[in-house]
Formats: C-alpha cells, sequence, structure tokens
C-alpha cells in the first residue's frame, strides 16, 4: 500500500525539520522590544499560530497513520464476517478521516508540510506485508488479523498522542492527541474483548 510507505520516508524529514525549526527558533526568539507589543486585538489568532517542533512532528506523522487505520476500516467493509468487527471499523473510519482534515489543515496554517519527504517507523504502523495479508483474508479470519493489528495500531497512536501531551505546545494539537488517546484506548479494550472471543 502506497499510504502506509510515504510513511517511512516520513522520518529522516521529520527529524531533518525538527532540527531547522529548533535552529530557527533559537536564532530568531530573541529581539528585544520588539516582543513588548501586546494586546492588538490578534490573541486568537496568535493562539492558533503557537505551535513547536512536537506539534509539527505529531500532525505530519498522526496523518499517515490515521490514513492507514482508515483504509483498514475500508477493507472491513467488504472482508469482515463478525458484525461487531465491521461496526467498529465504520466507527474508527468517521472518527478519523475527519481527524486527518483537521490536522493538514493546522499543517498548511503553520506553513508547513502535510507529508515529511523521509520515513520513520512510526508506533504500531502495519508493513507492506501485513497490509497484504490482510488485503487477502476473507471472513473470521480478516476478523483475527484486522483485530490483532489495530490493536497494536492503536496503541502506537496512543503513544503517539501521549507524547504530543507531554511536549506540545498547541492547545488545539493537545487537545486532540487527548481525545485520540481516551478514545483509542476505549477501542483496544473493545478490540481486546472481541479477540478473545474470536
Amino acid at each position: 500500500m502506497k499510504r502506509s510507505f510515504s510513511m517511512r520516508r516520513a522520518a529522516s524529514a521529520g527529524l531533518a525539520a525538527f532540527a531547522v525549526l529548533a535552529f530557527a527558533a533559537a536564532c530568531g526568539g530573541d529581539d528585544g522590544m520588539d516582543g513588548m507589543d501586546h494586546g492588538d486585538g490578534s490573541s486568537s489568532e496568535e493562539e492558533s499560530q503557537d505551535f513547536n517542533d512536537a506539534d509539527v512532528m505529531f500532525a505530519q506523522m498522526m496523518i499517515p497513520h490515521h490514513e492507514q487505520a482508515v483504509e483498514m476500516a475500508e477493507l472491513a467493509e467488504t472482508r469482515a464476517s463478525d458484525p461487531e468487527v465491521v461496526e467498529l471499523a465504520a466507527q474508527i473510519k468517521a472518527a478519523q478521516d475527519p481527524e486527518i482534515d483537521t490536522m493538514a489543515g493546522w499543517l498548511e496554517a503553520w506553513g508547513e508540510p502535510t507529508e515529511m519527504d523521509h520515513g520513520m517507523d512510526m508506533p504500531g504502523i502495519m508493513t507492506d506485508e501485513e497490509m497484504a495479508e490482510l488485503e487477502a483474508a476473507d471472513g473470521t479470519a480478516f476478523d483475527k488479523v484486522f483485530v490483532h493489528h489495530m490493536i497494536a495500531h492503536h496503541q502506537g497512536a496512543i503513544e503517539m498522542a501521549e507524547t504530543e501531551i507531554a511536549d506540545g505546545q498547541n492547545a488545539e494539537a493537545k487537545a486532540l492527541a487527548a481525545q485520540i488517546a481516551e478514545s483509542q484506548t476505549a477501542e483496544v479494550a473493545q478490540l481486546e474483548a472481541i479477540m478473545a472471543r474470536l
């Protein structure tokens, strides 16, 4: 699946972007008295532009991570046999599709690319071979492979969200990260219960 492996190209660029942004912040952050101009009525706009490298990395990595989860969920529409798997897959797609658009909008507003140039191994991401295995499966076999990999996928997203909560600066990004951590933790519990009975 192509989508899953623009991700791997994503990492080096993310790391490079991280270094460049850190350097720019170090060089350009001290303008003396220029920073004294407050209260011009643009505080909400400034707040939305208030971001750091961790926010950028979170959005750039979570977009392809979500895209793969949506791709997995779309496969479940025609391959899954368990009604709860079908329902949960639809729930995952409905939640993550709009979140992709939200994060892409932030990156555009921040003047950052939505995709990193090089890839990084993201927590929980499926390999090409694992995606091929999922695509080839059907019925109960699909359900088992889907649930197994979606548990790991969600756990990876939770790890990334917790990093953003700890290290991020943008209030909206941190709020989305908290939402992702909460909702996907609940879905992991549901997936584990499904796996126990399959």
